[in-house]
């Protein structure tokens, strides 16, 4: 006699990567599961590439990524490569981004984008803890699949939430939903319109609603509709384009213009 079938248990990926600097030296480096965090050698301004080496998100994965700038530092943060999730019939991905800016750091959050296939299912919560004079630049970036594949993206299940918080007060607070109510609508539903990638950049920092300007000079991408605005001490750039590549370029414009000349970190330039 054969015993009675048990239920498939899947395997699930868990991962932590934790990075600390203090004064620009490196005080905490903490890697668990399958995340990951690397240094490239770069002059000046510190660079970490956080990576997932599960190579993708599906349910009951979870994520999570952090840094913490002390004495001053500056910093650029990063993925290694897009971010994917992938079919989950059985709950939520979920990832967990929380970055922490000591007095007069600042932090470039720049990762590369997050490309949700078809029933996907993934919960992401994002959070910048800054002092009273510290700033950051935030980048999202989504694709809803891959058109050179010909892939549709009718049915997911999508949650972001992003706030920037400043001396323990949130001063940027976004919860975005997409979800197969919203993407059931057609392609010219209000939140989307024919786009099948979007993005969010928050400039925040004193002063930042003067970077308007600066980023309006260079929304010119064409395949790509863009708007800017600035209000206490922020610039908030919304982006819309029909496919992930010509989102990508208008991204690297904005990071020029918007980190004055910096270059964008190594792996956006691959």
């Amino acid at each position: 006699m054969f015993d009675t079938a048990r239920p498939v248990r899947h395997q699930r990926s868990h991962g932590h990567a934790a990075v600390g600097f203090d004064a620009g030296r490196l005080t905490t480096l903490r890697q668990q599961g399958s995340a990951k965090a690397l240094l490239p050698h770069v002059r000046g301004v510190p660079e970490v590439v956080f990576l997932n080496t599960s190579g993708g998100l599906t349910s009951g994965d979870t994520l999570h990524y952090g840094l913490d700038l002390k004495g001053g530092t500056r910093a650029v943060a990063t993925t290694q490569a897009a971010e994917r999730a992938y079919r989950a019939d059985a709950g939520a991905a979920k990832v967990q981004v929380l970055h922490q800016v000591g007095p007069g750091g600042w932090l470039d959050w720049l990762p590369q984008e997050t490309i949700l296939f078809d029933r996907a299912n993934l919960a992401r919560e994002t959070t910048v803890q800054l002092a009273s004079d510290a700033g950051c630049l935030l980048l999202e970036a989504v694709v809803l699949g891959r058109a050179a594949m010909g892939e549709v993206v009718r049915d997911l299940q999508f949650s972001d939430m992003r706030r920037i918080e400043r001396a323990g007060k949130p001063v940027f607070f976004e919860p975005f939903l997409l979800n197969s109510n919203i993407l059931a609508k057609g392609p010219r539903s209000a939140l989307l319109g024919p786009a099948r990638a979007f993005a969010t950049l928050v400039l925040c920092a004193p002063g930042a609603e003067d970077a308007v300007g600066a980023a309006r000079a260079v929304l010119n991408e064409p395949g790509v509709e863009a708007a800017a605005s600035g209000f206490d001490g922020k610039c908030v750039v919304r982006l819309l384009a029909e496919d992930g590549w010509p989102l990508r370029k208008q991204i690297l414009k904005l990071m020029n213009a918007l980190r004055r000349g910096s270059p964008p970190p190594r792996v956006w330039q691959t």
